[in-house]
């Protein structure tokens, strides 16, 4: 049903030791669809022990301002779709005879009150503010988003990258700990997993960032297989 490629091969020890994902699910994005959830849940839970899902809703909106909305228009914007990315994974846990979905998801309101991910986002804006090569990394990233959603030709400018990072470093944390944030569990081999390579997270997981994951923190490329006679 779905391809699986660790990022390195420090990912991939991590794979054969892990009981435990994260799937990030992000919003505006129509590839997470109600059937794709469906499905990635099913697989995480009859491949691993646990799993969760993130889903960055409230950091959206800096995206959002980025791209030139007004920033009530933007955090109205990103709680609606955040609403709606909810009520989805609502659905599509339910179908697999979960009883409490919330309890897998974690969102901004619900990482509000982790410690662990408070920790984590502090320490990566401090770290922002104070590493020229981790704030050049982190910025990189942000290009990359808004280059996909940007009218063809059209850079980012400086003040849209500074927007635009909040919301990746909101994510960093989850990339870093997810064991510890979702399980309170230091220590647990966990798996962060996404469709999509990021030059960031190649880096990351090499140890070439002055950020460092946890030790049994990796991270999985997760791709559906496409059958014969299928468009790629």
């Amino acid at each position: 049903m779905f391809d699986l490629e660790p990022l390195t091969d420090k990912c991939k020890f991590v794979l054969s030791e892990a009981d435990h994902v994260c799937i990030g699910i992000s919003p505006f994005n129509s590839y997470f669809s109600t059937r794709r959830i469906a499905a990635l849940a099913a697989w995480a839970m009859s491949r691993f022990g646990s799993c969760h899902f993130f889903v960055p809703d409230g950091p959206a909106a800096f995206t959002l301002e980025a791209l030139g909305y007004p920033a009530g228009r933007a955090r109205h914007k990103a709680a609606r779709q955040g609403a709606y990315v909810h009520n989805k994974l609502a659905t599509a846990l339910g179908s697999l005879g979960i009883s409490r979905p919330e309890s897998l998801v974690w969102g901004a309101r619900r990482l509000a009150a982790s410690p662990r991910y408070q920790e984590l986002r502090e320490a990566a804006q401090r770290l922002f503010d104070s590493d020229d090569a981790f704030r050049a990394a982190c910025l990189d990233a942000s290009r990359w988003v808004l280059d996909r959603r940007l009218p063809d030709g059209r850079e980012p400018t400086e003040e849209q990258l500074a927007l635009a990072v909040r919301y990746f470093l909101a994510e960093l944390p989850l990339f870093t700990d997810s064991a510890t944030i979702c399980l309170d569990s230091p220590g647990r081999p966990s798996l962060f997993v996404y469709h999509q390579r990021v030059r960031f997270l190649e880096r990351l997981y090499r140890g070439e960032l002055a950020w460092r994951p946890a030790e049994r923190q990796g991270f999985l490329l997760v791709t559906e297989k496409v059958r014969a006679g299928e468009p790629v």
